[in-house]
Order: structure tokens, then sequence, then C-alpha cells
């Protein structure tokens, strides 16, 4: 049997970037769920910085293989949290000899799915850190990024999946990848299109409002003849889209939204929406890349 990713393409491998520092077990838990759902062996990376870019003279490589061994211990670790939840679930495991996010997302090229974990690290750090991965991985990898916010996250039953959508091209794929998420899971799909008034100008709010109901109901059109289990609710919320998509996905079981372009390794053309709900959504944050044009 061929596995496929929840956008319908092939996929070789659930890949789970690994953390040496000690993030908690949730991402690696929830990468080896996905895989077993998926039937996919399940990759786990660890990346630390090459010799040369950690050049010390006097050194004679000793915080390099520091770094590598405490590598190994948290891949040892993730790798014993996969094969504890699913004993027969294929892991594999890679040392990369880089830096984290551009180690990533070459995985990337080969995967139905990135998994990460969160550091919660600020704007400054965000820009500035080598070890910064969330928003550049999910700003430039070729497959569907989660973020795995945070342990204590709780849900709701019966289940439901947040999907964030605004008409563009870049919200197709991430509308297909939600209908599957939601398919897979059996829980409902909350579809919203976040209106943000205008700064300036006086715009017929009825008129308006009845323009952007039809193009949410076309934003999902056709995707329910594939998935006629999944329950899908359209809301049109007046608000800032970071906030309200976060207050939407509470106690979701994911928030999904789309990516637009391929930014550079600062997540600049991450999207603002994306970019936001890393920081501020509670439950797993789906990122989807655009097709290629």
């Amino acid at each position: 049997m061929t596995s496929a990713s929840s956008d319908g393409r092939p996929g070789r491998s659930v890949v789970l970037g690994v953390d040496a520092l000690d993030t908690g077990s949730m991402p690696a838990a929830w990468a080896a769920d996905e895989a077993a759902r998926r039937g996919l062996p399940l990759r786990l990376v660890h990346a630390v910085p090459s010799l040369y870019r950690e050049f010390r003279p006097f050194d004679e490589g000793r915080y390099h293989k520091a770094l590598r061994e405490r590598g190994d211990r948290a891949l040892d670790r993730a790798a014993t949290v996969a094969r504890e939840r699913h004993p027969g679930l294929e892991v594999t495991t890679l040392v990369a000899e880089d830096v984290p996010a551009p180690a990533l997302c070459r995985e990337s090229r080969g995967a139905a799915l990135v998994v990460l974990g969160s550091r919660r690290l600020s704007r400054m750090e965000e820009a500035l850190s080598t070890y910064s991965v969330a928003v550049p991985v999910s700003a430039q990898a070729h497959c569907p990024v989660v973020v795995v916010r945070e342990p204590e996250h709780t849900t709701q039953d019966p289940p439901y999946v947040v999907l964030g959508v605004d008409g563009s091209p870049s919200s197709e794929p991430a509308v297909d990848f939600a209908f599957a998420y939601a398919d897979e899971r059996r829980a409902a799909l909350r579809v919203l299109w976040v209106w943000q008034r205008p700064p300036v100008g006086n715009p017929d709010e009825p008129a308006a409002g009845q323009l952007l109901r039809r193009l949410l109901f076309e934003s999902t059109a056709g995707r329910h003849e594939h998935h006629p289990d999944v329950t899908v609710t359209h809301e049109l919320v007046h608000g800032h889209p970071v906030e309200e998509l976060a207050r939407a996905a509470g106690h979701a079981l994911a928030v999904v939204v789309g990516r637009r372009g391929d930014g550079g390794f600062t997540g600049m053309r991450l999207g603002s929406v994306p970019h936001g709900l890393l920081r501020r959504s509670h439950c797993p944050v789906v990122t989807v890349p655009a097709h290629p044009q």
C-alpha cells in the first residue's frame, strides 16, 4: 500500500526536529502518532553546526563533540518515546552537520510532514538565534509543518479543527490539508474568514459581508464530495485574524493556515497570520505551503 500525505501527495516519512533542550515528550509523541496513523516511518533529525562553523582554535573539537553527544542523547529520548507509543513503528535517527533550520528544510523535501516543538523564543531571538527553528522552517519547508506548542493544551470533545481562509490561492492547499486532517480524526471543521475593517474609508458593510460570505463558502467548494463525513461550519468574524483564529482554536486539535510565498530564513514572508499564530496559539499550528507556481 502506498502512503500519502494529508494533501494527497506521496510522502516518504514524518520528520521530527529534535531539540537538545528538554522541550518535553509531546512533540515526539505527536509525531509518532501521526506517523503511525499515516503508515509512514518516523525520521528523527537533530542538527549540530559543523566544526568549521563552530571553529574554536584552542578547543580541539571538544565543544563540537559535546554538542553531538548531547544530540545523540536527545535523539535516544525521542526514539524511546516513539517506540513505547507504537512498538511496530519504523524509527530512524540522524545527526545533521548543519544549522537546524536549513537542515530541516532540506529534510522536508522527502517528507509528508515536519513536526517541531517550540522554544517560545522572543521576536529578537527568532531573528538572531542560530537555533531559531519554528518560524524559518514554517516559512521555507517544502511540506506542511506542525509546531506543537504546549503539553497542557486540552482539546474539546467532540473534537474540531480550525481552518483560516482568505480567498487567496495560498489558502487552497491548506483547505485540502484541513479536510483530510479532520476526516482522519473524525473531527468537525470550523472554517473562519476573519474580516478586519479597513483603517480608512466607510465601506458598505452589508454588501461587503454578503460578498465575503459568498467567498467563504466558495473557498471550500468541492471538498465535501471527497470528505462526506466531515461536518463543516463557515464563520465570518470581525476582528484581528491572529486573535480570532487563536480564540477559535482554544480547544482545537489544530489550527491550519496557508503560507504566502517562499520567504527567507528570517520568516518575514511567512505571512503575518501564521507568524502570529506561532506565538499566540495554544494548540498545534499547521502551516501549509502554496503549490509551486
